[in-house]
C-alpha cells in the first residue's frame, strides 16, 4: 500500500499547493478516481501522513456531500497550543522559564523578547492567584503565536 499512499499524499500535497489560502476541500470519490483506489486507502493516508505533528489539520464528513478539508498549520502554531494546554494552576514556575527558553532557542522569539518576558512570568507567579497566573500566562503565548 505504500505505493498509493504516496500517490494519495503526493495528489493532496499538490492540490493543498495550489491553494493560496493554505487549505484545500476534497471528496474522498474524486481522489479515487483520479488515483484509482478505495477510499479506506484514502482514511488511512490521512490518518497517518496528515497529522497535527505533522502540522495538519483534517476535518471529514463521510456520505452523501461529504469532504475533506485539510489545512496546513505553521509548526510554531502547534508549539504555542501545546505551551497552553500545559499550563495549569499546578504548573510551576521553572517549566514556565524552561517554555520561554525553548522558543528563545528556537528562534520563535528574540533575546529582546525573552528579556521581557522572563520579568513578567516572574511578577506572575509572585503577585497572581492560580487563575489569574494561568489567564496571563496563556495570554502571553496566545499574543507571541499571533505575532509570529
Amino acid at each position: 500500500m505504500s505505493n498509493i499512499a504516496d500517490l494519495i499524499e503526493s495528489y493532496i500535497l499538490r492540490q493543498l499547493a495550489a491553494q493560496e489560502s493554505g487549505h484545500v476541500e476534497l471528496r474522498r470519490t474524486d481522489i479515487a478516481d483520479k488515483i484509482s483506489c478505495a477510499p479506506s486507502q484514502i482514511s488511512y493516508v490521512l490518518s497517518t501522513r496528515f497529522t497535527p505533528a505533522r502540522g495538519f489539520v483534517v476535518e471529514s464528513r463521510r456520505g452523501l456531500g461529504g469532504f475533506i478539508r485539510i489545512a496546513q498549520v505553521p509548526v510554531e502554531n502547534l508549539v504555542y497550543q501545546d505551551m497552553m494546554d500545559k499550563i495549569d494552576e499546578d504548573t510551576p514556575l521553572e517549566t514556565v522559564q524552561s517554555m520561554v527558553g525553548y522558543l528563545l532557542k528556537h528562534q520563535m522569539i528574540s533575546n529582546r523578547e525573552a528579556a521581557l518576558l522572563m520579568p513578567a512570568v516572574r511578577a506572575a507567579f509572585d503577585d497572581m492567584e492560580p487563575a489569574a497566573r494561568v489567564r496571563f500566562l496563556k495570554s502571553l503565548l496566545l499574543t507571541l503565536e499571533r505575532l509570529s
